[in-house]
């Protein structure tokens, strides 16, 4: 396996936090790959393409990190594209129960992988995608947490349904 990083998420939106762990995971791996979830089982507001082109817009100035979307068991994903590391990461004690239990559940079906967890910067520490989207939706300011490419997107999105509701 290869020094290759994998960091997954349904990125529904992308946050800071999300862009703060993607760019120190770049300094840590040559090669990062961001893995955008399809996963049909949280019903994404955004579509997998946008949420694709969102990361990518957000991370375009960092070398060594790709961004692509899958659709199938993380696990499965990973060793396809060689990797041998997942990147998590941890806002607070109450992400670490479940986090936990994934990292097992994903050791167990590969034991060649490794589950590596971040915390962000004490700045993005309370950020998460569904608090933004609970934000956006009551026409609150999501500027300070999202990058500017979100806020547009999802601006674009309350104009063509003529609301301040986004959701």
């Amino acid at each position: 396996m290869k020094l290759k990083a994998i960091y997954p998420g349904t990125f529904d939106p992308v946050t800071n936090g999300h862009v703060d762990i993607i760019r120190r995971a770049a300094k840590i791996f040559p090669d990062t790959i961001v893995a955008v979830a399809s996963n049909k089982a949280k019903r994404p507001f955004l579509p997998l393409e946008t949420r694709i082109q969102l990361v990518e817009e957000s991370v375009a100035d960092l070398s060594g990190v790709r961004v692509l979307g899958f659709d199938n068991l993380l696990i499965d994903f990973v060793l396809e594209q060689n990797a041998g590391i997942i990147l998590r990461g941890l806002r607070a004690v109450s992400d670490f129960e479940y986090e936990f239990q994934l990292a097992g559940m994903n050791r167990k079906l590969s034991k060649q992988i490794e589950t590596l967890f971040l915390t962000p910067s004490e700045n993005f520490m309370y950020i998460s995608s569904t608090l933004v989207r609970e934000i956006a939706n009551l026409n609150g300011d999501i500027s300070q947490f999202v990058p500017s490419c979100v806020v547009r997107e999802l601006q674009k999105r309350q104009d063509e349904h003529g609301t301040s509701s986004i959701i």
